[in-house]
């Protein structure tokens, strides 16, 4: 049986490494197996910034690849967490028509509640990074041809 409360908290803990995907379809599952390339990614980004600075361009294409993945995460365990039970039990759960395993308790509201708080958080600060360092480019790029 397929647990809603521990699919929920392992996209929202685990998820950019694709742990969810691998407790919910098997080690068979290729989003499971793609889903660390960003990841990894976005955290070399983040050590460009730390061992370069700010204005190492590439890290400004890399960061957000970790923030938009870890959302996303966080946009799949509220989902999870918001299964209605007999749809999860039909999905997840065959022949377990009434299986307690699809139910949503209080820990399952708890990741769906950090999910929404994180992900939201990690979304906004990806897109407002991505968009500053676009309009300081654009910015740099004007000062250069106008003198």
């Amino acid at each position: 049986m397929k647990s809603k409360t521990l699919a929920a908290w392992l996209a929202f803990l685990a998820g950019p490494l694709g742990l969810h995907r691998f407790y919910l379809h098997g080690f068979r599952d290729w989003l499971g197996w793609l889903l660390p390339i960003p990841s990894f990614l976005g955290a070399h980004g983040v050590w460009r910034i730390l061992e370069f600075g700010q204005d190492d361009m590439l890290s400004w294409w890399l960061v957000p690849l970790l923030g938009f993945t870890f959302s996303a995460c966080c946009l799949t365990a509220i989902l999870y967490g918001l299964t209605p039970r007999e749809k999860w039990n039909a999905r997840f759960n065959p022949g377990g028509d009434d299986a307690p395993a699809g139910a949503t308790r209080w820990l399952t509201i708890g990741a769906i509640v950090a999910s929404l708080m994180l992900g939201t958080g990690v979304l906004m600060a990806s897109l407002v990074y991505s968009f500053q360092k676009y309009f300081e480019y654009q910015v740099e790029e004007g000062r250069k041809i106008s003198q």
